[in-house]
């Protein structure tokens, strides 16, 4: 049983207001949404409380405004859900204050409202309780659907939670049960892909896997500075070399945990960083002073595809080489696609999430296959890291 509620814990929400945090964060050029994803995650939960009369009242952020301004304006993003959800869906100006309570007192059973931009107010991210009270004061329940935002303790996120009775939406809900099969209770061998840039944004990361996971594989940028940290020359790569005690620290604990890493054996090598590149394939052992490792090399792939063959559960944060640009994509395809076949065979639990993750498994054409792929940028990094989310500790408190 989930420590938390459901929509299915909800008997009747016909009539009720039911105020739902969405993450509608959506990127757009003049005016226009130019990816919906984080829409259409949340439409199975606006369509089952409409669809049983629930009074429906929609809060979300959009940017980082300073202030009020229109470009940080929801309005647009209202005309582009009623698009995908097939209905029409209103829009008030605030979202406290005598503007937001007329429209929810005007809004019938089935219906949709849109309020603007919640960080327009400054007290929403202080989580202030006199403005997580006026947000309460317009609903009779609360549905947190944004796990994209539940690593922030903010009014909407947190303090309604404990204001009104308080449950998860359809994705939050799929979220928290693809999480729990990656890391809190998942099938062993478990295997982790981290990769990109810097070891420096990943360090508690990286020690809280090593304690957790069988294997871990580490790539693209970062790999470098545990090469370095080995003694290997990288050449002109992208490399944290002050970092290299940080990734000796790792390595030593890996081995107090029993943690295979897996580090690359040869690379993509470049002199310079532009697509189409002249690039070899090197060994790490054997790097040109002149060189860059751009992506992992064919027996690099390999080794992860053979970890990969022998794992029941993956989670992936990162790609494995400079994806954005061929052919320096090649590695991070070939693997997501390896895992991808092994999840479509059913032999596969295959997890993964953070931006750039979310564009290489989009770029590899491998997103539908794994058995979730993460919006949630931040949130599903600090997840990885171990650290409690406050927006699903009040879900849970809120049970109790």
């Amino acid at each position: 049983m989930a420590d938390f509620r459901t929509l299915d814990d909800i008997p009747d929400p016909r009539g009720k207001r039911v105020l739902v945090r969405v993450d509608l964060n959506v990127p757009t050029e003049n005016g226009r949404v130019t990816d919906p994803t984080r829409i259409d995650r949340v439409l199975p939960t606006i369509r089952d409380l409409a669809g049983r009369g629930g009074r429906v009242v929609l809060l979300a952020h959009f940017g980082r405004p300073k202030g009020r301004g229109e470009k940080d304006s929801l309005r647009p993003i209202a005309a582009a859900l009623s698009e995908r959800l097939g209905s029409p869906v209103a829009f008030a100006g605030d979202c406290v204050g005598e503007e937001a309570r007329r429209a929810v007192d005007g809004l019938p059973e089935g219906g949709v409202l849109l309020l603007e931009n919640t960080r327009f107010h400054p007290e929403e991210e202080g989580n202030d309780p006199a403005f997580a009270a006026d947000l309460a004061s317009l609903g009779d329940l609360y549905v947190n659907d944004a796990f994209s935002a539940a690593h922030r303790a903010h009014a909407s996120t947190e303090g309604l939670a404990r204001l009104l009775p308080a449950y998860a939406g359809r994705t939050m809900e799929a979220e928290l049960a693809a999480l729990s099969k990656g890391l809190e209770a998942p099938e062993h061998p478990v295997v982790a892909i981290v990769g990109g840039a810097k070891v420096s944004t990943k360090i508690d990361l990286l020690e809280n896997l090593v304690a957790k996971v069988d294997s871990l594989v580490i790539g693209g940028g970062m790999a470098n500075t545990f090469l370095h940290a080995m003694g290997r020359d990288v050449g002109r790569s992208l490399c944290e070399k002050d970092l290299a005690p940080t990734a000796l620290r790792i390595l030593e604990r890996a081995k107090e945990t029993g943690c295979a890493i897996i580090l690359p054996v040869d690379g993509a090598v470049a002199s310079e960083f532009k697509a189409g590149a002249a690039n070899r394939t090197c060994a790490v052992d054997a790097i040109p002073p002149d060189g860059m490792i751009l992506d992992v090399g064919p027996r690099s792939v390999e080794l992860v595809d053979a970890v990969i063959d022998g794992a029941r559960t993956l989670v992936w944060n990162g790609p494995l080489g400079a994806f954005e640009i061929a052919p320096f994509d090649r590695g991070t395809v070939e693997a997501a696609r390896h895992a991808a076949e092994r999840t479509r065979a059913g032999a596969l639990v295959s997890v993964a999430g953070g931006g750039d993750t979310v564009a290489a498994l989009n770029h590899a054409g491998v997103s539908a296959d794994f058995t979730y792929v993460s919006t949630a940028g931040g949130a599903f990094l600090e997840w990885l890291e171990g650290k409690p989310l406050p927006g699903v500790e009040a879900l849970k408190a809120a049970k109790g």
